[in-house]
């Protein structure tokens, strides 16, 4: 009776968990210029992603800017370019591997092997500060984050469309270029060069603070919490699951 009830638990809890998201991830033709823009002609070919919904999915607030992605890939690079609509573009961190949610920011969670072990992350603000770690298992397993790891050759560019830092005007928001080297991750686990066909688990978050002005600088509301927005909702708050993330399909050319 107890294994039937155990079961019937967990057939409940598959059916209430959001479906990944599915993206193909076309291959770039020409070179690709990191300029935060999102505007060379490879970036063409590339669809977006769903916009952003709340990391719990179904049933809660929708997000109150819009948030997508588009991603492509060659023989070197796996490119990301995220537009984030904000009508008051603010970042703070400047340094190096700063705990960079703690201005708003947007996250790439990436595992190569789709176990959901041996996985990577980066945050980014608008001020192009960034925060690069790795985890060998997610935290509600044991894991903890490792942030002596680092990109070597990431290459990456954030275009502010308005004013950062000034609360007397309205922005529209800002957008951001990724390219991370294949190569990058071989000092953490044995990751290859995609071919056609094959998948990754990836996930998008954006994190986002309600803000007031005072004494002319945007300063975050207390006692509210972040918001969280993200591609493949996760069913909960935790970006740590592997296995709720999207997958992405790297596929051919598109003539």
């Amino acid at each position: 009776m107890l294994r039937n009830a155990v079961l019937l638990l967990l057939i409940m809890d598959a059916f209430a968990q959001p479906a990944p998201k599915h993206y193909t991830c076309m291959r770039a033709s020409p070179p690709m210029r990191i300029d935060g823009r999102l505007n060379d002609a490879a970036w063409r070919i590339a669809p977006w992603t769903d916009d952003f919904v709340d990391i719990q999915g179904a049933g809660h607030p929708q997000p109150r800017f819009r948030t997508r992605v588009k991603m492509l890939w060659d023989d070197k690079y796996f490119y990301v370019g995220a537009e984030l609509a904000e009508p008051h573009v603010w970042a703070t961190l400047t340094e190096h591997d700063s705990v960079i949610f703690h201005d708003n920011d947007f996250e790439v969670f990436l595992n190569p092997s789709g176990d959901g072990r041996n996985y990577f992350e980066f945050e980014i603000n608008a001020l192009n500060t960034g925060w690069d770690l790795f985890l060998p298992k997610p935290y509600r397993e044991g894991g903890s984050a490792d942030n002596s790891w680092e990109i070597p050759g990431l290459r990456t560019a954030v275009h502010v469309n308005g004013t950062l830092n000034d609360p007397r005007d309205r922005d529209r928001g800002w957008s951001v270029e990724m390219a991370f080297p294949w190569v990058a991750f071989a000092s953490r686990a044995p990751v290859k060069t995609p071919a056609t066909g094959d998948q990754w688990r990836v996930n998008f978050s954006r994190v986002e603070w309600r803000t007031s002005i005072t004494g002319g600088k945007y300063v975050k509301v207390p006692n509210l919490p972040e918001d969280n927005w993200v591609w493949s909702p996760q069913g909960l708050i935790n970006m740590h699951v592997p296995g709720r993330w999207g997958y992405v399909e790297f596929a051919g050319s598109r003539n």
